[in-house]
């Protein structure tokens, strides 16, 4: 494959993640003078516009003219809900082209794992990848390449993976402005960020949902405000993860349920040394996990 600055690069859903997938791009890899370009595709023409107009994309297509732009991509990112993501492969198969590099960006990993095998011709190779960035509000408006600096992304390397896509992906992410990059099964990645990013949605969604007073947040001091900043939400999507990945985070609620009981009895029961013993133990495990880091590069 050329130098990553002489590549096509295609973008379906530049959303706030395919936008700022293909800021990142522009500013990083693809310089004044590069050989290489961004291509766009979007349901709605509005953030394809916007986009071309701040020179970050060098063509764009509707979803009826995408058929035309995946043969001149060399590596494609897929910005979709899971589920779209595997109907578009498979509507799409036929039309990429020979010896490209396609990967996702979605929160769950199972379900690729699975359905791959069985999707793609044998010329394309599908990497399995998950960039841990972002904001909370929606669309190409709010997307920016500064989302990834010293971020973590996340790749879940497969048997029928070339070595040198690999090796390609791990350059052009690192690139893009990650600081790590770590390699993981599907079902580890769905196990850990269950527990890492769902989980804490949920919880926050539920703290919200607790409160019988909307007013209450006069009286904030941050912490709620720290707590819940997560619960400004995409319901179609976190509703589509939450149930893409529904046995490992609902064993995470379970455990989760049973600290809450464990502190809630504590207080109840005014058992000041158990309840002193978890917040000590609390605080030292959160140190220790501020500490780990795996990196893969």
């Amino acid at each position: 494959m050329k130098a990553l600055n002489e590549l096509t690069y295609g973008i379906v859903g530049l959303g706030i993640m395919g936008g700022s997938i293909a800021k990142a791009i522009r500013q990083n890899i693809l310089s004044y003078g590069s050989k290489g370009q961004i291509l766009a595709c979007n349901r709605s023409t509005t953030c394809l516009s916007q986009a071309t107009s701040e020179g970050i994309v060098d063509g764009i297509y509707t979803s009826d003219e995408v058929q035309e732009m995946l043969p001149n991509c060399d590596v494609l990112f897929i910005c979709l809900y899971p589920h779209a993501t595997l109907d578009f492969i498979r509507d799409n198969k036929d039309f990429f082209k020979s010896g490209s590099i396609i990967t996702d960006i979605s929160g769950v990993k199972g379900i690729f794992e699975k359905a791959m095998p069985e999707i793609l011709r044998p010329d394309v190779d599908f990497i399995i990848g998950h960039p841990m960035a972002g904001g909370e509000k929606e669309g190409y408006a709010h997307s920016s390449a500064q989302f990834f600096v010293n971020h973590n992304y996340i790749l879940c390397p497969q048997e029928y993976n070339k070595p040198e896509n690999i090796s390609i992906m791990q350059n052009l992410i690192t690139l893009m402005g990650f600081t790590r990059i770590t390699e993981t099964t599907c079902d580890i990645h769905d196990y850990k960020i269950g527990f890492t990013s769902q989980l804490c949605h949920v919880i926050a969604s539920a703290l919200v949902e607790s409160a019988q007073d909307e007013g209450i947040t006069a009286f904030g001091g941050g912490s709620f405000e720290d707590l819940t900043r997560i619960a400004m939400i995409n319901a179609p999507l976190w509703t589509e993860l939450f149930i893409s990945n529904k046995e490992k985070l609902v064993s995470h609620i379970e455990n989760f349920e049973f600290m809450m009981d464990k502190f809630k009895t504590a207080i109840q029961t005014e058992d000041s040394s158990t309840l002193k013993a978890l917040l000590e133990d609390t605080r030292e495990k959160r140190m220790k996990m501020g500490s780990i880091r795996t990196v893969v590069k």
